[in-house]
């Protein structure tokens, strides 16, 4: 008899979430569409480049959006179930209302999972195509709004520094370019140019207006030129990191690529911490929002399905909202960007299981 209930629900969970996205993911596309055609004709976007964009989308837009997906399918079936006063029937037989929840539960493991291995493998690689796209075809100057040009500050050693204050990725050159070499904290030397110039051919630079002081003991010794050309240990993209490359990156990936960026002491980096994050966050919110959407709709309410809808809909869109908040809060605060990403599941928590001990009574 359990088995049989616990099976009828799960289908009705996965189903409900499945179709839910099928219903949604067309929707978006079409508007999607409508929006952007204009600029996809004005740019002569080919279609096989339009195909793979929108394949992208789809994925980027799953996993962008599926805690509403979810928390909604689930308020959806659970409230015809209460409708149907089907629930009132499986507890009056005894079975107790945390028994209940159990195929919930196990439909939240499944769809967390799910999340987890899309996040960590798949959404990377259609997070470049949906954004490398949109930058190139649907953004106004957007190859050029793609990189961090402006005021770029990097460790590229143990003790030298580099900054430009903008960076022309088009003719791959360097504005007020400084380098800063230290030896156990004292400056040994610093060079300084008006412009940095990359030479693909031959991967040299080029300096314009060079000076160079070395610190002396005594007396500083000045250098200066017109021009120098001289070879570098940073790569020219090192200057102007993509601004999503973390989003594009495969987990282990990102790791290093975290690493790197910290011992550069880069300005993005809790951009980057967000990201690597919240591949675990949103599984987790799976259950949390599960068992808020079970508790709310298990009961009849005057108002039927559209109350329970209504609730869904206020609660879903809050947690969206928290997440979106908290996680800008981190990439431009000094707060800690674990606990950023984690507030919106910690409140959301507590709510769920104040609601789940009034669904209980």
């Amino acid at each position: 008899m359990l088995k049989i209930i616990d099976k009828y629900i799960l289908k009705r969970y996965l189903t409900t979430f499945s179709v839910m996205l099928l219903m949604f993911i067309p929707i978006g596309i079409v508007i999607d569409v409508s929006e952007k055609v204009n600029k996809m004709i004005e740019n002569k976007v080919p279609f096989k480049e339009i195909a793979s964009y929108y394949v992208d989308f789809t994925i980027y837009f799953a996993n962008l959006l599926f805690p509403i997906f979810l928390f909604l399918s689930i308020i959806w079936f659970t409230s015809k179930l209460a409708n149907n006063t089907e629930i009132i029937a499986i507890l009056s037989s005894g079975i107790s209302f945390t028994r209940f929840m159990r195929p919930y539960i196990f439909g939240a493991v499944i769809v967390s999972v799910f999340a987890l291995v899309m996040g960590i493998f798949f959404v990377p690689k259609a997070s470049e195509g949906f954004k490398n796209f949109r930058y190139m075809y649907l953004i106004g100057g957007g190859r050029s709004e793609m990189r961090d040009d402006s005021d770029v500050y990097r460790q590229i050693s143990k003790d030298e520094y580099i900054y430009v204050s903008n960076f022309n990725t088009v003719s791959k050159i360097a504005f007020n370019f400084s380098l800063e070499k230290f030896d156990k904290g004292k400056m040994v030397y610093k060079i300084t140019a008006d412009r940095l110039k990359w030479n693909e051919k031959d991967s040299t630079y080029s300096m314009f207006n060079y000076k160079k002081r070395k610190i002396g003991e005594l007396n500083d010794i000045f250098e200066t030129a017109e021009k120098k050309d001289t070879v570098f240990s940073f790569d020219i993209e090192d200057l102007t990191p993509v601004v999503y490359i973390a989003e594009t990156l495969p987990y282990d990936e990102l790791l290093d690529f975290i690493e790197k960026e910290k011992s550069r002491g880069s300005t993005n980096i809790n951009r980057y911490l967000v990201v690597l994050y919240k591949k675990f966050s949103i599984p987790v919110a799976a259950f949390i929002l599960t068992i808020i959407a079970v508790a709310v709709s298990s009961m009849k309410r005057r108002g039927g399905m559209g109350m329970n809808l209504a609730i869904g809909i206020v609660l879903a869109f809050a947690f969206v909202f928290l997440d979106k908040i908290f996680g800008v809060l981190a990439e431009k605060s000094a707060a800690p960007p674990i606990i950023a990403v984690w507030v919106p599941n910690i409140v959301f928590g507590i709510l769920a299981i104040y609601l789940l001990r009034n669904a209980k009574r």
